[in-house]
């Protein structure tokens, strides 16, 4: 349980650095500008990590519940196809709709393709060398 806690709360922890780096980046900015009239005019950071740090614990229990279905033989493999896994539900998914509803450019479904599945891959990984049921 110890370790579940610990792994939780880092992933969190994680989740809001790389969301951060993903979304604040200068080049991020120019490409999320398309949303400028339906923006925040502040964000509310202590609120979105309380977010990202209940996303650590949910995911790392989700991790753990499917860890025996997962395919690979290692931890690692297993945390590498859980990361595609919610790559797939979380930001796939959403960005598809995304470039279904909304006028933006192709580059901005791409950017987060490419960042969430990065993001993805490394806090499955983590996982998967953190986490081991029993």
């Amino acid at each position: 349980m110890g370790m579940y806690v610990l792994v939780s709360l880092g992933s969190g922890i994680l989740f809001g650095v790389l969301d951060g780096v993903i979304n604040a980046n200068p080049f991020a900015q120019k490409l999320f500008a398309v949303y400028s009239p339906i923006l925040k005019k502040s964000v509310n950071a202590p609120a979105g990590m309380v977010i990202d740090l209940a996303y650590g614990f949910i995911m790392a229990a989700v991790f753990l519940l499917l860890f025996n279905s997962l395919p690979g033989s290692s931890g690692a493999l297993k945390g590498l196809c859980f990361g595609l896994l919610i790559w797939f539900f979380r930001v796939f998914m959403g960005a598809a709709s995304n470039w279904m509803m909304f006028e933006i450019p192709t580059s901005l479904v791409v950017y987060t393709l490419a960042t969430g599945l990065g993001e993805m891959l490394l806090l499955g990984l983590f996982y998967g060398l953190t986490l081991k049921p029993g």
